[in-house]
């Protein structure tokens, strides 16, 4: 019951975050960095304190509701981004051994180029304005990687203190 409350918690703190561009205004390039970085925190987060399937199902939650906030364009795009969520979680998770920066660095580079090379493809077979789609294809290029990194270092400092507190 711990865990289901725990996952429960970092899922709406996942939407909470991923929903602050309606909330705070601040020009959509920062808003990636810093949203995108957050959700990823969260994400592996979830993975080091409650493990893989909370992390995996939160990973996938998000872009769906991504979706219904009109941040993803086509409910196609849906998969590629989780399936990016979970490369980014399952490189980490697997990564146990490594030192934490070679992790979060994998993890994060991972999530970059599957997620560049599945919209590069999605893109090229369908339709949408030529504008929207350069503008897609830059958000999942090398922010991933950044926002990847930076959530990694952030979910290293939560951990330490969540540890001490629990």
């Amino acid at each position: 019951m711990k865990n289901l409350t725990r996952a429960a918690l970092l899922l709406a703190l996942t939407l909470t975050f991923q929903s602050l561009r309606y909330f705070v205004p601040i020009p959509i390039f920062l808003s990636t960095f810093l949203i995108g970085s957050l959700v990823n925190a969260c994400l592996l987060v979830a993975l080091e304190m409650i493990g893989p399937k909370p992390a995996l199902a939160i990973g996938f939650i998000a872009p769906v509701i991504a979706y219904f906030q009109q941040l993803l364009p086509l409910p196609i795009m849906i998969l590629p981004v989780a399936l990016g969520n979970a490369i980014y979680i399952g490189v980490f998770f697997s990564g146990v051994r490594w030192q934490s920066w070679l992790r979060i660095g994998v993890a994060g580079l991972s999530k970059a180029v599957f997620m560049y090379g599945a919209f590069s493809w999605l893109l090229m077979l369908i339709a949408i304005p030529a504008k929207l789609a350069s503008s897609l294809l830059f958000v999942m290029s090398w922010p991933q990687f950044v926002t990847g990194v930076v959530g990694g270092l952030l979910a290293s400092i939560v951990k330490k203190r969540l540890q001490r507190l629990l």
